[in-house]
């Protein structure tokens, strides 16, 4: 079992930064892929943004150019750079981690993102 926990929530004015960080409790093996999700109360959790074992990121394109992921495999963490922050982007954070060779699929327990305009 691995736990996520993760920090940097909370409120900003429309045009600013926020950075999310998310810290495993467990050795990143091979294969694993991290991911930041979020969730408002009127949508489905959806992806913001995913990074391999080999640095390959992916991005839809509401935050491409936007926010930028980026892992330290040794150090067990993986961060979110929100920058340019708008209204639509508040929702509710989650810090994702799959891995093949564990079977699993583990989630932190989100963390408020609000977005004032």
């Amino acid at each position: 079992q691995v736990q996520l926990v993760e920090s940097g929530g909370g409120l900003v004015q429309s045009g600013g930064s926020l950075r999310l960080s998310c810290v495993a409790s467990a050795t990143i093996f091979i294969g694993d892929v991290w991911a930041w999700y979020r969730q408002t109360p009127e949508n489905q959790r959806e992806l913001v943004a995913s990074i391999t074992d080999s640095g390959m990121t992916n991005y839809p394109e509401t935050v491409k150019g936007r926010f930028t992921i980026f892992r330290d495999i040794v150090e067990r963490t993986m961060s979110l750079q929100m920058n340019n922050l708008g209204p639509d982007d508040t929702a509710v954070y989650y810090c994702n981690l799959k891995s093949p060779s564990r079977r699993g699929d583990y989630w932190g327990q989100g963390t408020q993102v609000t977005v004032s305009s």
